[in-house]
């Protein structure tokens, strides 16, 4: 496992990261996005969309659980697990997003643990105070060894 950390210090500066971020992002490649309550997951998820030349205003998908982008360079699909904290007893067929052409990012990941394949990246963020963001990216699997992370930090 290859571990990374930077802060970033605005709204702003979660995006722009999330945005470079996404010059490294392959298909099939699942993100995994915790933190607290209003920390920046959407909002990097934004700059990973605008990355992927996503023209489309990327929003939260509580309500919806999964949103799919397919105007950029790859598609994007945005899931919110947390409604699924006690209703994890039906196939909503993550595979097919693990395992498909595009990107899937997934927030509150800790609700579908059991769904989540090996190989994938953990970006961890942590409200330092109003703008500051402590971030932590975990790489889990060979498929990230060739990829320059470090170079976005």
């Amino acid at each position: 496992m290859q571990e990374y950390s930077l802060q970033t210090h605005s709204y702003q500066d979660t995006e722009t990261f999330g945005q470079n971020f996404a010059k490294l992002i392959e298909p099939g490649d699942v993100i995994l996005l915790n933190g607290d309550l209003g920390v920046g997951k959407t909002t990097f998820t934004r700059g990973l969309a605008r990355g992927l030349g996503i023209k489309k205003n990327v929003k939260s998908p509580t309500f919806t659980l999964i949103r799919e982008y397919q105007d950029g360079k790859m598609p994007l699909y945005h899931m919110d697990a947390y409604r699924l904290e006690n209703n994890m007893d039906e196939d909503l067929g993550f595979d097919e997003y693990f395992h498909g052409n595009g990107v899937t990012v997934v927030e509150w990941p800790q609700f579908i643990r059991d769904e989540v394949p090996n190989d994938h990246i953990s970006v961890n963020i942590k409200r330092q105070n109003e703008d500051d963001r402590d971030v932590t990216i975990k790489l889990y699997g060979d498929k990230y060894e060739k990829r320059d992370f470090g170079a976005i930090v």
